[in-house]
């Protein structure tokens, strides 16, 4: 098992775990490697140190740094807010409005809308909040 720092064009660090080099140059070729926060596909693998048992090296491992806390508090956000709210997908404006006027009870929902949706929801007085989510985070996470 190969466990190799990665990074997207965005500057997002991360782990991924491959059976082998060969392993990771295919899934990074056939585009399957992908950064875990904003799903960006142009991934580069950065230097990697041994592991080394040495107790200096592990109290300064284990400081993270505060892009890897920011990134850590993310995930969390998204990942709660997967588990708490109900994917209506498409019919995302319909069921928000629904809620808005006291149709169907109220409950969290999440789904997709266009730009012109979106806007018309706003103006509606409807509080609706775009947020990017990498297909990564919309299965289980491995």
């Amino acid at each position: 098992m190969k466990v190799l720092n990665l990074a997207c064009a965005h500057e997002h660090r991360f782990e991924g775990w491959f059976a082998s080099d060969e392993d990771y140059a295919s899934q990074k070729e056939r585009g399957l490697v992908e950064c875990p926060l904003c799903g960006d596909t142009a991934i580069a693998r950065l230097p990697s140190a041994p592991r080394l048992n040495v107790s200096k090296l592990r109290e300064v491992v284990a400081m993270p740094d505060a892009m890897s806390q920011q990134q850590s508090h993310w995930m969390r956000a998204v990942r709660h807010l997967m588990a708490n709210t109900e994917d209506v997908g498409e019919r995302f404006p319909e069921e928000a409005r629904r809620i808005h006027y006291g149709e169907v009870e109220q409950r969290g929902i999440r789904g997709r809308a266009s730009a012109e949706d979106t806007d018309a929801l706003r103006e509606e007085g409807i509080e609706v909040m775009a947020l990017a989510v990498p297909e990564a985070l919309k299965g289980s996470v491995q």
